[in-house]
């Protein structure tokens, strides 16, 4: 619960782990890095801090008693929270990182993983929030990626960082195609294969609803476009 350094300006990082040894680990390093940190050691405990920090990152641990990581990844995005999640798991079957994803989580690191790689998956995700002006508008939609919020004729989106960050690329640049290669490199940092954004606008059409907004580019890619 306590923070870890002063810097006001650095990255918030909220570390949620019931692993004494691991979020103090964690809490160190990320330090020792430049982050401001912030640590929870259960479910609960990081909802409250989320509301008390307003955190950048989150590193989220899936396996704790009672309110367990997925829950709480829930919890957020039906609050309309779209701060960037990476799950940390040991479980590394298909189906639990599906479950992950579909939780809301943005990243999915296994255990046990080397530091280095987490930190370079946070810096990912947190570049993909840089150098962008805060509010974009197309019609009844509306992003805010400082708060990472999306409305769409005042309606709040659930959206997770990733879906957020899908949408927003396509709002940028409305009526013009944006491929799969394109939003696989800019968002994923080119480590996925070209159907996971087919999977991420299925997702957004459902959450969007009617009238449609992206519009498949036959053979290319999508457009946002009313």
């Amino acid at each position: 619960m306590s923070p870890v350094g002063e810097d006001s300006t650095a990255t918030r990082v909220l570390v949620v782990d019931d692993d004494p040894p691991l979020r103090r680990m964690l809490a160190r390093t990320l330090a020792a890095e430049g982050y401001g940190v912030s640590t929870a050691a259960d479910g609960a405990a990081a909802l409250v801090e989320v509301e008390r920090v307003a955190p950048d990152l989150v590193v989220l641990d899936v396996t704790m008693p009672g309110l367990d990581g997925l829950a709480v990844c829930r919890r957020l995005r039906a609050k309309g929270v779209a701060v960037p999640v990476l799950m940390l798991t040991a479980r590394d079957s298909v189906p639990d990182r599906v479950t992950g994803l579909e939780a809301g989580a943005d990243d999915y690191l296994i255990k046990p993983f080397a530091v280095e790689e987490l930190i370079a998956r946070l810096r990912a995700l947190t570049r993909r929030g840089e150098d962008v002006s805060q509010v974009v508008s197309y019609g009844d939609l509306t992003i805010n990626s400082q708060a990472r919020t999306a409305t769409r004729s005042g309606r709040n989106l659930e959206l997770t960082g990733r879906e957020l960050a899908v949408l927003e690329l396509l709002a940028r640049e409305p009526s013009r195609t944006i491929t799969r290669e394109r939003a696989i490199e800019e968002i994923w940092d080119g480590g996925a294969e070209p159907n996971v954004v087919d999977r991420y606008v299925t997702r957004l059409r459902r959450k969007l609803g009617s009238p449609p907004l992206i519009h498949t580019v036959r053979g290319s890619g999508f457009m946002l476009r009313s």
